[in-house]
């Protein structure tokens, strides 16, 4: 085979390889569109959350859902909205002033969400992975190479521990136990 054909042929595969991580790589989050979106998102995981977990039903813990979204690819298309996301939602009620950390999950899920007559967002649907088998099919098929590298990230749970001490009028280095 002549130089020319295995130069040609390198080339052809430079080409498809190049084009496969364009198409892989995650598009760019629109900070001022993830701004708006954003609230809707994590309005809607808490209003699920609710009613499922332990700390709930103890007495005395006033325990509530705190929930968390990270972009990983958001796209916008005649008014509606497809956004890739990393979720953690954590429980914690309060316990002789420290928070107590009741339980929780991060689930990567893509929502879909349309623009309101009043120039809101509202959710349309939520799809995230099944448990166990097919958790990784499903992430292959919906996020790109990039975006789920990102999901093998530690997601730091520091916010939404700062959120509810907040909201539960703890200081700011209060401790955090396990319910």
């Amino acid at each position: 085979m002549s130089a020319h054909r295995w130069g040609t042929g390198v080339g052809a595969v430079v080409v498809l390889v190049a084009t496969g991580t364009w198409v892989m790589w995650p598009a760019g989050v629109d900070a001022r569109l993830w701004g708006e979106v954003r609230p809707v998102i994590e309005a809607r995981l808490v209003a699920d959350s609710r009613g499922s977990g332990y700390g709930e039903s103890v007495p005395g813990l006033g325990a509530r859902w705190f929930c968390r979204a990270r972009a990983l690819d958001l796209e916008e298309s005649g008014g509606r909205i497809r956004a890739g996301v990393d979720t953690l939602c954590v429980e914690y009620g309060v316990r002789d002033g420290a928070l107590v950390e009741c339980g929780g999950a991060r689930i990567p899920q893509v929502v879909r969400l349309e623009r309101d007559t009043d120039g809101g967002y509202r959710v349309l649907s939520r799809d995230q992975p099944p448990d166990g088998a097919g958790y990784a099919e499903w992430a292959k098929s919906r996020f790109g190479f990039l975006s789920r590298a990102e999901l093998d990230d530690d997601a730091p749970a520091a916010a939404l521990e700062a959120a509810a001490r907040e909201s539960f009028g703890l200081p700011a280095n209060a401790p955090v136990q396990d319910c």
